[in-house]
């Protein structure tokens, strides 16, 4: 094929087959749904890149301009050149900007394939076309209505004479010549100024209101004389009755040649709001990573025994999250998302069973075991993965059910992608700077304007989900005082040091340097500049740096705390677990912050010692953890509730109460209080209740007693929580945005099956009976097939043969015989690149292939 054929390639399909490896690789990656499943040959891969769901799909995921310069093509004619397209987006005066970024978004779009053809003959393909051209159902962002040949093509040859007439031009022979004529008058600039200047000054602001669109208005029957000027003119033509439209020709002339008022060349810079020393950024957040490890640590002690039930729907119930958030001492956003967080890094699940509930499963407590560090790291790479959207808690669904915690409908595929590229942002920033979170969002509507465009409530969802990710990015500990902290970048994969120049000149730089036929990547390939997550083994090895980095920022689990004469313990920083656990049962948390304060109450210490402790055992503790003497109070009330504790028995009869005393166990048939019980005497030092022994505890309890419970033996029950665990569950896993793109061994295998595919269906062939139609196998009889075959094995040539699987799917393929023998050929299969065997009964016929 001569280059000059390359040059010009007559379909989408002849482009692709022009493109080398790294282009078709560049393709696959960006649209990996063209790949699911592999192609046969490049035809059918340009088949599947014009369906109407890939061209949609790979139009959501241009950014502004490329958007922008693809509707221009739509409104441009077709085939059109570079230099048409130029005007479209620079105007007549020329904007320098917008032609030095042209390139890139040309680039972008051939690379697509949502464009294909050389700079002389730029192609939109037809699917793309179709979404993006004017019409009345659909108007075009660029509010341009239909071209004067569209507008006119139901109007009678004798109006459009008249039309013709009255713009100043002569009559002609046909309908087709008068449009063109009327076109060309159009689209002549001196010609069309001096027609408008003799136009009446309302039919000047007539022409002014539906310029930018949309270009749709009403009239009368019998309209004003400034209308009637326009329509006989034609720069106002009919489309309905009443109704009437601003030709594209008319509009663009009043645009100066612009098919967008506000073309956007360059995305909007990211603009720093305040500014911190590094130092002060990592410690903000690396001491709100501790609190969120402290967080979910107190959410699931909270439900250690058996959390919330499981809604009929799933989920959790609205008080259930308020108790929650009461319990964290948060507010119910907050709460719902550290409880999201939680099963997202699969640390909470339902347990399955008949009363349905939530409980902490068996990997919170290999969670519990790990450094700090790593145990943030599990948090934070759970979070950046995550569909499901804490944030959409309380809201309403499409059918006006209320969405909840840990129920279904909180999956959005598009979170992922939306908290990677904030916290890309930010890393494009100097380092301590904090965004404005305005123009945070303002670039990412640049970068995505289709998928910004998709409406989830009062905002758009990309939005939403940009300001939920600087919010909890900053709950979590990633970022400190807005901005990305040290382990937040690594966690990135971004670099240790960024460039102090906002985001995006990196772009503007390549697209000045560039030429309208240069192929410039569009991807980014600085980690701070991805527009994607990272594949799961670099996050894996960005997340262990993280929490190498964070480790020294984390304070250190203290070994003691500090007893104070009013009953109370303050721990001045984190406990080392066993004692937090300890204090955790003798005493109540009171107030947390900086410093945790716990006070002891009867309750508390009576709770240490039904969990099998003595009053020894509670002194040595306090002894031995506190670096301030036990004060005179807190030893007494240990002594006194110790004393009293187990003095009283409670068994199961029903239930009875027996004490050594008889005195004591008068004072309680005596209190009134004890009525509820219904206890009755027994014996001097034994007395009977009519309620179960769990009951009679409570009651005991509220009347100011320390009874304990006893086996049947009669030892004293010891008492201790359980921890309830659901069965091994996975984590959740996220709602993919579509296909996941290729990696590397699958494009490469993928391209090469294409390319053996391609050589298969258009290697020339020499002619077998009748001409086939495209695509048609070769027909055969049996005798000839084998006859051609065994020829085959003799001369050493490839042959082209049409090949029927198992499952009845046909092919076509390119062999070369190396044996036939018992009813089967085995050959070397150009197509799949190996040796295999085919049953002769399954080829339908075989060609020679032609000496060229």
């Amino acid at each position: 094929m001569s280059p000059e054929a390359h040059s010009a390639p007559r379909s989408l399909a002849e482009a692709l087959r022009a493109r080398d490896d790294a282009s078709l690789a560049a393709l696959l990656r960006s649209r990996p749904d063209l790949i699911t499943p592999v192609p046969t040959d490049l035809t059918q891969l340009a088949t599947r890149a014009g369906t109407r769901a890939s061209v949609l799909r790979a139009l959501e995921r241009l950014d502004r301009f490329a958007l922008q310069t693809a509707e221009a093509l739509a409104v441009a004619p077709d085939p059109a050149s570079y230099d048409t397209l130029l005007g479209l987006m620079a105007g007549d005066a020329g904007d320098e900007t917008v032609a030095g970024a042209l390139p890139r978004a040309v680039a972008c779009l051939r690379e697509q394939a949502l464009v294909w053809g050389g700079d002389d003959r730029l192609r939109l393909v037809r699917t793309a076309r179709e979404l993006l051209a004017p019409s009345p159902q659909h108007p075009s962002p660029t509010g341009l209505g239909p071209t004067v040949q569209e507008a006119t093509s139901g109007m009678s040859p004798g109006r459009i004479q008249e039309i013709v007439t009255a713009a100043g031009l002569p009559s002609t022979h046909d309908s087709v010549s008068a449009v063109t004529a009327l076109t060309a008058l159009f689209t002549h600039r001196k010609k069309m100024a001096k027609l408008l200047a003799g136009a009446p000054e309302a039919a000047r602001e007539v022409l002014t209101r539906l310029v930018w669109g949309p270009p749709y208005g009403q009239v009368t029957a019998d309209p004003a004389a400034h209308l009637r000027w326009l329509l006989d003119r034609g720069l106002l033509l009919p489309t309905t009755p009443g109704t009437v439209v601003l030709p594209r020709e008319v509009a663009l002339h009043l645009r100066e040649g612009r098919a967008h008022r506000t073309p956007e060349p360059l995305p909007p810079a990211v603009t720093p709001a305040a500014a911190h020393s590094s130092q002060v950024v990592d410690a903000t957040a690396a001491g709100q990573a501790y609190t969120a490890l402290a967080t979910v640590e107190e959410l699931l002690k909270d439900w250690d025994e058996g959390g919330p039930a499981v809604l009929r729907a799933g989920g959790l119930s609205v008080r259930d999250l308020k108790r929650t958030a009461v319990a964290l001492d948060v507010s119910e956003p907050v709460a719902a998302f550290w409880v999201e967080l939680a099963y997202a890094a699969g640390l909470i699940a339902s347990d399955g069973e008949a009363d349905e509930r939530y409980a902490a499963t068996p990997a919170y407590d290999e969670w519990l075991e790990q450094p700090p560090a790593e145990r943030w790291a599990r948090l934070a790479q759970a979070w950046l993965a995550a569909t499901r959207t804490p944030g959409l808690v309380g809201g309403r669904d499409a059918k006006d059910r209320t969405l909840s915690a840990l129920g279904p409908g909180l999956d959005r595929s598009a979170a992922p992608e939306v908290r990677h590229r904030v916290l890309s942002l930010l890393a494009a920033l100097p380092q301590g700077a904090a965004p404005d979170a305005e123009s945070v969002l303002a670039r990412l509507r640049w970068e995505r304007p289709l998928r910004g465009a998709q409406r989830d409530g009062d905002d758009d969802l990309r939005s939403r989900l940009a300001r939920w990710a600087l919010s909890e990015a900053e709950l979590l500990g990633v970022t400190g005082r807005g901005a990305l902290s040290a382990h937040g970048r690594a966690l990135l994969g971004a670099p240790a040091a960024t460039p102090a120049a906002g985001s995006g000149s990196a772009e503007a730089g390549s697209a000045e340097s560039a030429g309208p036929g240069d192929k410039l990547p569009v991807h980014h390939h600085r980690a701070a500049d991805r527009l994607v997550p990272l594949p799961a083994a670099e996050q894996a090895v960005a997340t262990a740096a993280a929490a190498r980095l964070l480790a020294p920022l984390l304070p250190e689990p203290l070994d003691h705390v500090l007893l104070q004469a009013d009953l109370t313990a303050v721990a001045p920083g984190p406990l080392r677990r066993p004692l937090a656990d300890m204090l955790g049962v003798l005493a109540d948390v009171e107030s947390k912050g900086g410093a945790t304060v716990y006070r002891f109450t009867p309750a508390s210490v009576r709770r240490a010692l039904d969990a099998g402790r003595t009053a020894a055992d509670l002194h040595a503790f306090l002894a031995e953890h506190s670096r301030t003497p036990v004060p005179q109070p807190l030893a007494y009330l240990i002594d006194d509730v110790a004393r009293r504790h187990g003095h009283l028995r409670v068994g199961a009869a029903s239930a009875y109460v027996r004490c050594d005393d008889d005195t004591l166990l008068n004072e309680i048939l005596a209190d009134r209080r004890a009525a509820a019980l219904r206890l009755r005497r027994l014996a001097p030092t034994v007395l009977a209740a009519q309620t179960d022994p769990a009951t009679l505890l409570e009651g005991l309890r509220a009347m100011g007693y320390a009874p304990a419970a006893e086996s049947a033996e009669g030892d004293v029950l010891i008492t201790r929580a359980h921890a309830h665990r659901t069965p091994p569950r996975t984590a959740p896993e996220p709602v993919p945005d579509g296909p996941p793109p290729p990696d590397a061994t699958l494009l490469s295998a993928a391209i090469r099956a294409i390319r053996a595919g391609d050589l298969a269906a258009t290697t020339p062939r020499k002619p077998v009976g009748e001409p086939l139609a495209g695509g048609e196998l070769p027909r055969t009889s049996s005798a000839e097939t084998l006859a051609t075959m065994q020829a085959a094995v003799l001369t050493g040539d490839s042959v082209w043969i049409g090949y029927v699987n198992a499952d009845g799917a046909a092919s076509q393929r390119v062999i070369a015989p190396v044996r036939v023998e018992g009813g089967f050929v085995t050959a070397y299969d150009h197509t799949a690149d190996e040796v295999r065997t085919f049953p002769l009964h399954r080829i339908t016929g075989v060609a020679e292939l032609a000496d060229d």
